[in-house]
């Protein structure tokens, strides 16, 4: 990349940051418990742009070749707090809270480059499982610390993009006639998202397993 290019897309960049600066000075600025509504779309503006910069410096990097991706990528699952685990008939994936995928700053990228890095180094010393037929389930924790007008209608979060990547890695196909999707919400110590995949003959058992009462609502598609 030519240094008259390069300029131009870090000055690009640079533009970006003073807009996420005055964002969260109004954030600051704003009593989430007298005007939620505005805290709720300040600090969604926030967070996406965010994520929009961090892609755009990505990019950028790549586009430099600067770092290779599989090394910055490997670098953002572990600063995002992405992990695999796997027992005999179920694989489970941790996830950052996913975001809403109406605003026009939503970059699923963000997720699931990271995601696919991850599950691909871990497939290179790992015998992945891998499901002809199976339960997909999305437990979305949110701190119980915080507004409860976080909570998100699943319609509204980038779930399909995570699924794609996961797919790719576990899944002979993600159409509705060998998978099934399973939501629920669950309050915690942490915003996070927890995506498991497993047979579906395991699905009674596992959903017994992960009753929380009043801290749970869910919902089967």
């Amino acid at each position: 990349m030519d240094r008259n290019t390069l300029n131009a897309r870090t000055q690009k960049i640079q533009a970006e940051i003073p807009k996420l600066t005055n964002t969260l000075y109004a954030l600051d600025l704003t009593d989430s418990k007298d005007y939620p509504q505005n805290y709720e779309e300040l600090s969604t503006d926030a967070a996406l742009r965010a994520e929009h910069i961090a892609c755009s410096l990505r990019n950028l990097i790549y586009a430099a070749n600067l770092v290779p991706k599989p090394v910055l990528m490997k670098k953002a699952a572990a600063i995002q707090g992405i992990t695999i685990t796997q027992t005999s008939n179920m694989v489970m994936i941790t996830l950052p809270g996913l975001m809403p995928k109406k605003y026009r700053h939503s970059n699923p990228s963000f997720v699931t480059e990271p995601l696919y890095q991850c599950l691909s180094d871990y497939a290179d010393g790992h015998e992945l499982l891998h499901f002809h037929e199976c339960v997909v389930c999305f437990s979305h924790q949110y701190d119980r610390n915080l507004s409860s007008r976080r909570v998100r209608d699943y319609d509204n979060l980038e779930c399909k993009q995570i699924l794609d990547t996961a797919a790719a890695f576990l899944m002979k196909d993600d159409t509705g006639l060998l998978c099934d999707v399973y939501h629920c919400t669950r309050l915690g110590t942490e915003d996070c998202t927890v995506l498991t995949v497993m047979e579906k003959n395991c699905f009674p058992d596992w959903l017994k397993s992960h009753q929380y009462s009043l801290d749970e609502v869910s919902d089967f598609s």
